[in-house]
C-alpha cells in the first residue's frame, strides 16, 4: 500500500481520488496552476505545490516538473485521472525511469493501446471480433482508395493515435475521399503530433457500447457492465446510459468475456474501459481501448 500519493490533475477527478486516499488513509498531494489555486481539490489534500503558468503545457502537461514535485514531496506514486498525462506512454516511461508507480498501465502497454491499428490486430489475434478495415496507417491515397473500393462505402477514416472525435472523417463517395484525407491528416497531427490514419468500414446505426473493466497486477480482471454512449454530436458522447437498453443479459455477458479477453490480450492492468459498436443485427466489434479512468466512471459506480 502506498503511504503517499501524488495526483497530477484538478477539479472533479482530483477530488475523487482525495477522497479515495483518505478511506484508504493514504496521503494525497496535489498540485495546482495559477488559475486553479482556490480549486477545491488543493484545499483538501493533504499537501498542495505550486505547478506553473494557466496553459497546460506549463502546469498539468508538464512531466518533469510533476516528477520534480513527486519526488521532492516523497510521493511513491502518482494518479494521473483522465486527460492530460493519462495516457502518455512518455510520462509513464518518466515515472518508471524515477522509479514512481503511475497508477495505471505500464509504458509497453499503454503503447500498445495508444496505435490503434496495432491494438486491432493484436486483439484480433485473441478471437475478439473487429471492424474490417486496414491492417496498418494507411501510406498513400491510392492504397486508401483501393481499400475503400474493397470495403465498400460507406468508409470512416480515423487518427492512427487519437481519440474522442478528432481526425475522424465519414466518406460516402470517392470523390470525398482525398479531401477526407488531407482534413483527417491535419487534425492529427494538431491534435496528437502525428499524422497517420488507418481506414475502417462504416457500420450504419450503430449503438456505441462500453465495458468498464478492472485489472490488478496479478492477472485478475474483472468487468463492471456496460455503458451506452450512442447519443453523441461530432463523435463526442452526450449522454451515458448503463444499462443499455438494447443489451440483454446473454449479450452483456459476450461483452464482458470479450473486454477481459481484450484486456489480458494487451496485458492491461488498472481501471480502464474497451469500446464496442453494436450493428443492427447485434454482432459487436472491437473499437479501441481507453487506458485510464473515464470521467463517466461514475455511472457504472450508481449501478
Amino acid at each position: 500500500m502506498f503511504k503517499k500519493i501524488l495526483i497530477a490533475n484538478r477539479g472533479e477527478i482530483a477530488v475523487r481520488i482525495i477522497r479515495a486516499c483518505r478511506e484508504l488513509g493514504i496521503q494525497s498531494v496535489a498540485v495546482y496552476s495559477s488559475v486553479d489555486r482556490r480549486g477545491l481539490c488543493v484545499k483538501m489534500a493533504d499537501e498542495a505545490y505550486f505547478l506553473g503558468g494557466p496553459q497546460p503545457k506549463e502546469s498539468y502537461l508538464n512531466m518533469e516538473k510533476i516528477i520534480e514535485i513527486a519526488k521532492s514531496s516523497g510521493a511513491q506514486a502518482i494518479h494521473p485521472g483522465y486527460g492530460f498525462l493519462a495516457e502518455n506512454p512518455k510520462f509513464v516511461k518518466l515515472c518508471e525511469k524515477n522509479r514512481i508507480k503511475f497508477i495505471g498501465p505500464d509504458s509497453l502497454t499503454m503503447e500498445r493501446v495508444g496505435n490503434k491499428p496495432l491494438a486491432k490486430r493484436i486483439v484480433e489475434q485473441a478471437g475478439v471480433p473487429v471492424i474490417p478495415g486496414s491492417k496498418e496507417p494507411i501510406k498513400s491515397n491510392k492504397e486508401a482508395r483501393d481499400l475503400a473500393r474493397r470495403l465498400g462505402l460507406p468508409i470512416i477514416i480515423k487518427a492512427a493515435y487519437g481519440g474522442g472525435g478528432r481526425g475522424m472523417r465519414r466518406v460516402n463517395k470517392l470523390k470525398e475521399l482525398p479531401g477526407a484525407l488531407k482534413v483527417a491528416r491535419l487534425e492529427a497531427r494538431v491534435s496528437f503530433d502525428d499524422p497517420s490514419l488507418y481506414i475502417e468500414k462504416y457500420i450504419r446505426n450503430p449503438k456505441h457500447i462500453e465495458v468498464q473493466i478492472l485489472a490488478d497486477e496479478h492477472n485478475n480482471m474483472i468487468h463492471l457492465g456496460e455503458r451506452d454512449c450512442t447519443i453523441q454530436r461530432r463523435y463526442q458522447k452526450l449522454l451515458e446510459e448503463s444499462p443499455s437498453p438494447v443489451v440483454d443479459e446473454k449479450l452483456r455477458n459476450r461483452l464482458g468475456e470479450a473486454a477481459i479477453r481484450t484486456a489480458k490480450a494487451v496485458e492491461y492492468t488498472n481501471a480502464g474501459t474497451v469500446e464496442f459498436i453494436l450493428d443492427e443485427r447485434k454482432n459487436f466489434y472491437f473499437i479501441e481501448i481507453n487506458a485510464r479512468i473515464q470521467v463517466e466512471h461514475s455511472v457504472t459506480e450508481r449501478v
